[in-house]
């Protein structure tokens, strides 16, 4: 499980050249997010190759109830605490990504640009983990809380 901001598109991003400005001004809202990450590759023995074989890793997405507008917010500054079965297990601050969240989807659409792929309108981009990876098995209850953003929880079966 990894707790992350959802960036909300509601005007495609195509680089090069796009700064952490021009993701603000794409960007219709951000929601609290897990990644649940998962692998095909036997005891996560995995490498750059294999990651990229399996897709990143990534298994499934949820995304908190409430989308709050970006205009206001300073997501270098937003603080997340990462729950497992009601006790803390990780905080820590949007900076954690990249310096800026922002920064890690500005990334993308500038890496994307050399395949002439844009990021669209209607997307939702994960901007990475703000913490470490915590494991989850059947039973877990996690919840993330994202100051100003709300919390989103999550039981696995």
């Amino acid at each position: 499980m990894e707790g992350e901001l959802a960036f909300i598109l509601k005007d495609p991003l195509k680089g090069p050249g796009v700064t952490i400005a021009d993701v603000y001004r794409a960007t219709e809202g951000i929601m609290p997010a897990f990644e649940i990450v998962d692998s095909r590759i036997r005891d996560w023995k995995i490498k750059l190759p294999d990651t990229i074989a399996d897709n990143a890793s990534s298994a499934r997405l949820v995304l908190g109830s409430r989308m709050v507008p970006i205009k206001d917010l300073d997501l270098r500054l937003i603080g997340m605490v990462l729950e497992k079965n009601g006790e803390m297990v990780s905080s820590g601050a949007g900076a954690a990504v990249w310096g800026h969240p922002a920064a890690a989807v500005a990334w993308l659409a500038n890496k994307l640009a050399a395949f002439d792929i844009a990021l669209e309108a209607g997307e939702i981009i994960l901007s990475g983990a703000v913490t470490a990876a915590e494991n989850a098995s059947a039973g877990d209850v996690f919840t993330v809380s994202f100051y100003g953003l709300g919390s989103l929880s999550l039981k696995f079966i």
